[in-house]
């Protein structure tokens, strides 16, 4: 083209058109309300505590420079093809000439083990930062020049989470305070010939003056150190001794960094621990992958994490112990038992520490490497497998023999309980002594399901149709149980009859489920304080949708593979050219009309939903408010827990947090029943949770709550379940 003929260019009059309004930051996608005003970041799981935070945190490097990464792969996603079926071996240097036929080729990616890379890139996404490694050792290190200046010798150690290979983000600073050198040093100060006494007037004004270490009882001790910690550590605040713990403690907060932390005065055990879990990640590049992948997954399930210490769920400390358990008895193993690592110790590893041999390697070269071949994403499924069917409550988990042993082999003082789990080298302590049945049997439930989602297509192929898969999908609560689709949570519900009425023998879908639902509405509404409200009738479900209705409870591996498993339904819609059935309401229910099935074609099935607000946090402390109701009861009340007694409960906490309702609900969600199954003395209905919106941790918190609350007190409600009583 000839650059003279034609016009040129406008003169430029503007510097550009005006910037576009600029949003409220709580409009911002990535943005999630929370109760009394803070928000959250969903991209960057940070939360803000008022507005002018979140703007903050909106304008800085690490939200613009992750948004920017997600626009960037957003573009190479629209730029990149998916291809599968090739021969196994296919060198990328042919797939690159086939498609080369079709247009220009970049780049190759071989995505040979895609769940594999998901569990590699959990750990970046979890560990501790450099700066934040780089702010503990300088903690460590101030500590270390404060206590030094009042007890002249000791010695501040790390140990825990912080330093064992498995540290997380927000994990506490576990410390140390070796006395022993002082208490050395006390004592020989004043045997010394010419010694001042603490009463001489010229004798040196110290926190020690008085004390003598090694006759101080621990709170004694402890007092010593809150008393360093408030006067001289700058930036330390809410420091507080907690005598009563098994290992006493002195806790404490940073201001500025906001990191929680314990000192403890007499732990050397936990150095030990923390050695032999670090020796354990180094040994096999699987290990630190699994234990990442099973402490979130027990996270999101709402099995694991005590944030305030205590509680009946377990701690990080016995789901690391669970898994190299599990790896110890793989065949062949993956980690040596606790008993062959000190086979291999050389002298100058023996240790006995307060009567417990803890001698093995510090060098994880010396260690045999496994034989054992498989890759990270099988062991992974593969743990949910073994410990789906485990009997926790019957059987002792050794990591010293690598086997479950017979409980009587735990010995006097080993307290058993639910779930029994020796820790490695203090054989009798049971690290996980304060697990409940409740949450045991949770465990293995949760395990079963994901050892069923496991089985799936879903678990080891990337979605065509964009949707969660892989370990996304594993992490979310529900998510893998049959029919739970996206955006929902599942809740199975069995009510079992010793005198099953007429209507539940004759018509599976008619009146019994109709009781149930009264029920499901009555324990939320009535028991829970819930606001549920009828909705409009979802469907019923023919030969001609059912494709549409919940799948039944089969095993996830004995179906074909694809996105037609189970696990990527469509939401529920009404199918073309079906009518519409009338509503029939009944005790806060809205219920299509029931048909009698017919007995050579496919059952029609009813569904039930409602709108559903949860306004106080009914879900939080009720076993403390129900013994303290209890404890008050006549001697002519009954022994025990009822429905009653659980509508006062919550009655209680709404009190608590004030008669008058908030402005708005802490939740919303729409709930939807449907028949799942039934026989002549049983039916069992499967609720569907969709939050409003996408589910965040208060959510899941009542979910969980309601997942072993709702089918008790159903079952109780209508009086043909069992008589236990519902637990929180």
């Amino acid at each position: 083209m000839d650059g003279g003929s034609g016009p040129g260019p406008e003169p430029v009059t503007a510097a550009g058109p005006s910037p576009a309004p600029e949003l409220a930051p709580e409009a911002d996608p990535d943005v999630e309300p929370l109760p009394r005003g803070r928000f959250r970041c969903r991209l960057c799981q940070v939360a803000a505590a008022n507005r002018p935070s979140l703007a903050e945190h909106l304008r800085g490097k690490k939200h613009q420079r992750l948004r920017s990464l997600r626009a960037e792969r957003r573009a190479q996603e629209q730029r990149s093809l998916f291809v599968s079926g090739f021969a196994r071996g296919t060198a990328a240097e042919e797939l690159a000439a086939y498609f080369g036929a079709f247009g220009e080729v970049v780049a190759v990616v071989m995505d040979k083990e895609k769940v594999d890379t998901q569990m590699e890139q959990l750990v970046g996404l979890l560990e501790l930062s450099e700066g934040e490694r780089r702010l503990r050792h300088l903690l460590v290190t101030l500590f270390q020049e404060v206590f030094s200046e009042f007890f002249p010798g000791c010695t501040v150690l790390p140990f825990g989470s912080s330093v064992n290979g498995f540290d997380a983000h927000g994990c506490d600073l576990d410390l140390l305070l070796d006395l022993e050198p002082t208490k050395s040093l006390q004592t020989s100060a004043r045997g010394a010939p010419g010694a001042r006494s603490s009463g001489d007037p010229g004798a040196e004004e110290s926190i020690l003056s008085d004390i003598d270490l090694a006759s101080a009882s621990p709170p004694e001790v402890l007092e010593l150190v809150v008393a360093v910690l408030r006067r001289c550590v700058p930036g330390v605040r809410r420091v507080r001794a907690v005598p009563t713990a098994r290992r006493p403690v002195v806790k404490f907060s940073h201001k500025q960094s906001g990191l929680a932390g314990d000192i403890s005065i007499d732990n050397r055990l936990a150095l030990h621990n923390t050695q032999f879990l670090r020796l354990c990640g180094e040994a096999d590049k699987r290990v630190r992958p699994l234990v990442y992948a099973v402490r979130l997954w027990a996270k999101q399930q709402g099995l694991a994490g005590n944030p305030a210490g205590g509680g009946p769920l377990l701690t990080n400390y016995a789901l690391t112990l669970l898994v190299l358990f599990f790896l110890q008895t793989r065949s062949p193993p993956v980690l040596p038992t606790v008993a062959r690592l000190r086979e291999l110790a050389g002298d100058e590893d023996r240790m006995v520490v307060a009567g417990w041999d803890c001698s093995f390697p510090q060098d994880a070269a010396l260690l045999e490497p496994s034989a054992n071949s498989e890759s990270p994403s099988s062991l992974l499924a593969e743990f949910f497998r073994v410990f789906g069917d485990f009997d926790f409550s019957e059987q002792l988990v050794s990591l010293r023999e690598g086997r479950v042993l017979p409980l009587p082999e735990a010995g006097e003082p080993f307290k058993l309980g639910s779930l029994n789990l020796q820790d490695p080298f203090e054989l009798s302590h049971n690290v996980a002594a304060n697990v409940n049945e409740k949450t045991a049997s949770r465990l293995g439930r949760c395990c079963r399901d994901a050892a069923k989602y496991c089985r799936s297509l879903q678990y080891c192929r990337k979605s065509t149709k964009g949707r969660g898969w892989g370990l996304v999908r594993l992490f979310k609560p529900g998510a893998v149980e049959p029919g739970a689709g996206a955006g929902s949570f599942l809740i199975s519900i069995t009510v079992a009859a010793a005198q099953p009425p007429s209507q539940l023998c004759e018509e599976p879908g008619g009146h019994g489920f109709k009781e149930i639902c009264a029920a499901i509405a009555f324990v939320l509404r009535d028991v829970l304080q819930c606001s549920c409200v009828p909705g409009k009738p979802l469907k019923q479900v023919g030969a001609s949708g059912a494709e549409h209705s919940l799948p039944q409870d089969t095993v996830l591996g004995d179906e074909p593979l694809g996105d037609a498993a189970g696990l990527e339904e469509e939401p529920l819609q009404p199918p073309v050219g079906s009518k519409r059935p009338q509503s029939d309401r009944m005790d806060g229910t809205a219920l299509p009309g029931a048909k009698r099935p017919r007995v050579n074609g496919p059952e029609e099935e009813v569904v039930a939903s409602w709108s559903c607000a949860v306004w106080h946090r009914v879900w939080m402390g009720r076993r403390r408010l129900r013994r303290q109701l209890l404890h008050g009861a006549s001697p002519e009340e009954p022994d025990g827990v009822s429905l009653e007694l659980e509508q006062k409960v919550s009655e209680a906490i709404v009190q608590h947090e004030g008669a008058a309702r908030p402005p708005e609900p802490l939740l919303r969600f729409e709930a939807s029943a449907q028949l799942a199954g039934g026989t002549q003395r049983e039916l069992r209905v499967l609720l569907r949770l969709a939050p409003t919106p996408a589910p965040g941790p208060l959510f899941r918190d009542f979910f969980h709550f309601l997942q072993a609350f709702l089918p008790l007190a159903v079952q109780q409600h209508l009086g043909w379940g069992p008589g236990a009583a519902p637990q929180s």
